[in-house]
């Protein structure tokens, strides 16, 4: 079955910097489509960053871009999302998602707070 599992999240200064990790298994990786998603506490959960399986063309929300970059691992089956100048609005809980057979897989998500 799918699974994704986060990690890499913590605490962190506003400025600061996090790389978050997301391991994945039960489908083929190298050509799907990976993205991380946030939800703030109160706020609908919203798209970050997405990277496509062939060629890993990118894209970000406009809130991000310039700051965070997704990359991806096929040989180990991981996508990472490096999170540069950190501000107070990018605290959240990050997930990483993956669209297989007409079904959005979740994993459990990854506890991002920017706080001075």
């Amino acid at each position: 079955q799918v699974q994704l599992v986060e990690s890499g999240g913590g605490l962190v200064q506003p400025g600061g910097s996090l790389r978050l990790s997301c391991a994945a298994s039960g489908f083929t990786f190298s050509t799907s489509a990976m993205t991380w998603y946030r939800q703030a506490p109160g706020k609908e959960r919203e798209l970050v960053a997405v990277i496509t399986g062939i060629g890993g063309t990118t894209n970000y929300a406009d809130s991000v871009k310039g700051r965070f970059t997704i990359s991806r691992d096929n040989a180990k089956a991981t996508v990472y999302l490096q999170m540069n100048s950190l501000k107070f609005e990018d605290t959240a809980v990050y997930y990483c998602s993956v669209l297989r057979w007409g079904t959005r897989y979740w994993g459990q998500g990854t506890q991002v707070t920017v706080s001075s």
